[in-house]
């Protein structure tokens, strides 16, 4: 079996996390879904899991509930996008079903282009675009510079 990558989330309502991933264009697979789970299909060994919060919970242990404080985030998914206009699409699809852009789609230096959204959730997915040789030609996030750094 090649190797997977299952990206697990609590949700509060998985009928609107589900219209959420959906709206992205994911793939969802019957077979692993019921009442407390979602199985979606990003690329073919890459899916996301949504779970009711009384499901993930079954998974933690030392008292530990699903979720962390208002304000903060533990992670940043990020994803691939085969062109800039899949990345704008992907992050319009995503205001369209009930999420929101967290950071606009921008320049991110020569050769990358992306941004990132919230899920209904919270839950942040980047998106970008990247053309690897123009990304590797240049050492240092466009406007930054290492002069005067010691």
């Amino acid at each position: 079996m090649e190797r997977m990558i299952f990206v697990n989330l609590p949700v509060a309502q998985l009928d609107v996390a589900d219209q959420f991933y959906g709206g992205l264009g994911f793939t969802k697979n019957a077979a692993f879904s019921n009442s407390l789970a979602s199985a979606w299909e990003i690329h073919e060994n890459i899916w996301v899991m949504l779970l009711s919060k009384s499901f993930f919970s079954t998974f933690l242990r030392d008292g530990e509930q699903p979720g962390f404080p208002r304000g903060t985030q533990q992670k940043l998914n990020s994803l691939s996008a085969e062109s800039p206009a899949a990345v704008d699409a992907f992050m319009a699809a995503a205001a369209t079903h009930g999420g929101r852009v967290y950071r606009p789609a921008v320049n991110e230096m020569p050769g990358m282009y992306g941004g990132a959204v919230k899920d209904p959730d919270g839950h942040v997915w980047e998106i970008m675009w990247m053309d690897m040789d123009a990304a590797t030609a240049t050492d240092s996030p466009e406007g930054s510079s290492a002069e005067g750094q010691e």
